[in-house]
């Protein structure tokens, strides 16, 4: 194939021709009109810009006409030139070779309004200059065939808006793409183009040929697969300052949910999570990398795993864990594809943990253990995902989240000798679907010297049980259960550090609605690091790891400070969204106290920590955190002991972040919103009778 010479390329108006199938097609004055099947090297070397709008279904006749002159339309955007696809012409990505996946919802909207859906991360962008609404105008629908991925992901475009139909949100709905081939871009429109346009509609395809002429520079957020450089971008395009956490880790953009395959390797710590870039929604689930050399300062690597739509993992790559396979880093996740969730594998690549391989053998499993009722659902033949695996004498065992039908939420051991060809042992432990729900997500076993305990999700709540691990019967024994955190932490995975710890990350869920996490343009956080243990007496031990001292900075101190009900401003002058707060109260004679946070100088907005001595509670009153309607407001509580007549609160702020830790042993994390730039007051405060502050140390963070 011959080069096409584009030295001449124009750099200001853009030269566009329009591809039809017969050349009298066009129907746009002022754009030239070229017949699809006549195209050649010679003709398109005078064009900067070729676009294809095909409102109705591609026919095979027209497939042929484009594989004759496929080279040659792949060779001019190779070599620098740009190509719009709108409407049916998207399917063409594919078939041209510069998209993997084919778009797996092609057909007319199901509406009668339609409009676009744009990603905070690219309002930036140059095709939406001028453009101020995340939410343009909608138009009607019309009968013109549209181009979208909703279960599957485009593995090489960048989506730069999703759709919205007769006024909702569609998320999962992705119409807007941009491609990268060779030196030139290629930019779909999958809806919203036909028919006579209006104003708003000629002004994109003004923007978007300008941009595809190549007269404005990509942004630097945009190139797949995405590397550091495109990641940091995406995390500068959306600050979100007020509520994107400082110190806790978040995705740079898009949806974060589950922490997976958490490994020290080499010294350098990896965290792997549920990664959706997509949009800020669950859904197309990848996994997402980071690493730390200290647990504090996380950088963005490429993504890990990626569903491949004629695979196991289609439709995502659920929730795993990191095995050490004699050396070998090795992955064992769970992939879903249609109504089947079953076992996969893979091994990295390099020693870094940067690319992985997906094992030929995948699925492991053909599906649940056989006599088993195992339950099943809408959406799945059987409840079955989320793995942790561990080495015995030689022998892999692992577990599987499940449950077993009017009996309740179940953790299954498989057994195996190589990884790959497992073996059904029996349940390992089995809850009450009245107390402990009917289904059990990521189930981790965690094995101390005095004692094992082991976790499970519910959808809602994490539970422990302590217990005893029957290493001959490779059972688990529970003697009690409790919550592992009594708020919005959830999914948790631990690993132990080359220092012998164990430390625990968790997902730390939104209590904002659907349509403010678009806005955002991210949603989820890690908690921080907790390293977790079991006491001498076999009492659960959890709290902020040792690693988070070094984010201390300014410091301020309080010592033997009685509070009154008249008391306030104890903590005047002193204020912050990004702190730490460790302190100590004497409760012997109160029956309320607590702390005032993320207070606006009018006290319109707040959040308050109560501990009611009465009821040996503490609750983040949550009424007033924010003035926003679309948060959660409702009060978050668990029950909080006195130890020898004191209470030690260790609370963790980080802006929509707070977890606070109780007397080194419980744990409540939550979020709060806050609109206001000023809301980052402070205060103690007591109620019904004085109490005494015997020691607080107050740290703000970076």
């Amino acid at each position: 194939m011959d080069d096409i010479d584009l030295s001449s390329r124009h750099t200001t108006a853009p030269r566009v021709a329009r591809l039809a199938i017969e050349p009298d097609d066009d129907s746009d004055s002022g754009t030239t009109s070229l017949a699809l099947a006549a195209i050649d090297t010679s003709t398109l070397c005078e064009y900067d810009v070729l676009w294809w709008h095909q409102e109705s279904a591609i026919s095979d006749r027209i497939w042929t006409q484009l594989d004759a002159v496929s080279d040659t339309l792949r060779q001019f955007v190779h070599d620098g030139g740009g190509l719009l696809l709108t409407h049916a012409a998207v399917e063409a990505a594919s078939r041209l070779g510069i998209e993997t996946h084919d778009p797996d919802r092609v057909g007319r909207l199901d509406a009668g309004d339609a409009g676009f859906l744009l990603k905070r991360a690219h309002t930036g962008h140059p095709i939406f200059d001028s453009v101020d609404d995340l939410r343009p105008p909608t138009l009607p629908a019309g009968e013109a065939v549209a181009v979208q991925y909703e279960s599957t992901y485009p593995r090489d475009a960048d989506v730069l808006a999703a759709c919205r139909l007769d006024g909702t949100d569609r998320p999962a709905r992705a119409s807007i793409f941009e491609w990268h081939h060779g030196d030139g871009r290629v930019v779909g429109i999958g809806h919203g183009m036909a028919g006579s346009r209006s104003e708003d509609q000629s002004r994109l395809i003004e923007r978007v040929t300008t941009y595809l002429a190549g007269n404005e520079a990509p942004p630097p957020s945009i190139g797949r697969p995405k590397d550091r450089e495109e990641f940091t971008a995406l995390r500068e395009a959306v600050p979100d300052e007020n509520h994107r956490p400082a110190y806790h880790f978040t995705p740079p953009a898009n949806w974060l949910n589950d922490p997976n395959g958490l490994v020290q390797w080499n010294g350098r710590y990896h965290l792997f999570y549920q990664y959706n870039p997509a949009g800020p929604f669950h859904g197309t689930i990848h996994w997402g990398h980071a690493v730390s050399d200290d647990l504090l300062n996380w950088t963005d690597e490429p993504l890990a795993l990626k569903p491949d739509p004629n695979g196991p993992d289609a439709d995502g790559c659920f929730s795993g864990c990191f095995v050490d396979d004699d050396g070998t880093p090795t992955i064992v996740y769970t992939g879903s594809a249609g109504a089947d969730q079953l076992p996969c594998l893979a091994r990295a690549d390099d020693d870094a943990l940067r690319t992985w391989t997906k094992s030929a053998e995948n699925p492991l499993l053909d599906g649940g253990p056989e006599g088993v009722d195992v339950f099943a659902s809408v959406d799945w033949s059987a409840e079955l995902r989320d793995h942790c695996v561990w080495r015995d004498d030689g022998t892999w065992y692992q577990i599987i989240g499940s449950g077993i039908e009017d009996e309740g939420g179940t953790a299954f051991l498989y057994r195996s000798d190589d990884l790959v060809e497992w073996e059904y042992c029996h349940p390992f432990c089995t809850g009450d679907w009245r107390k402990t729900g009917p289904i059990w997500e990521c189930p981790e076993l965690l094995r101390f010297e005095d004692g094992a305990l082991l976790h499970v999700s519910d959808y809602t709540d994490v539970w422990y049980f302590r217990g005893e691990y029957d290493d001959a019967e490779k059972r688990f024994q529970p003697t009690d259960r409790g919550r592992l955190d009594h708020g919005s932490f959830y999914a948790p995975q631990s690993f132990e550090t080359d220092d012998g710890r164990t430390l625990m990350f968790g997902w730390l869920k939104e209590s904002r609605d659907q349509t403010a996490q678009w806005d955002a343009g991210w949603s989820g956080a890690m908690s921080l690091p907790r390293e977790v243990s079991l006491s001498a007496a076999g009492d659960l031990q959890i709290g902020p790891a040792d690693e988070l001292v070094r984010l201390r900075e300014t410091g301020h101190a309080v010592e033997d400070v009685t509070l009154t009900p008249a008391e306030t401003d104890v903590l005047e002058g002193i204020e912050g969204d990004a702190l730490e707060i460790r302190a100590t109260f004497d409760a012997t004679a109160a029956r309320e106290f607590g702390i005032v946070l993320r207070a606006s100088p009018n006290g319109e907005e707040r959040t308050v920590l109560r501990y009611k001595a009465w009821k040996r509670e503490l609750v983040v009153d949550r009424s007033a955190s924010s003035a926003s309607d679309r948060v959660e407001k409702t009060p978050v509580s668990m029950p909080v002991n006195l130890d020898d007549g004191e209470v030690t609160l260790h609370v963790f702020l980080d802006r929509s972040v707070l977890e606070v830790f109780a007397n080194d042993a419980q744990v409540l994390s939550t979020r709060i919103y806050p609109t206001r730039s000023d809301s980052t007051g402070l205060d103690l405060y007591a109620s019904d009778g004085e109490v005494t502050v015997e020691a607080l140390e107050l740290w703000e963070l970076t």
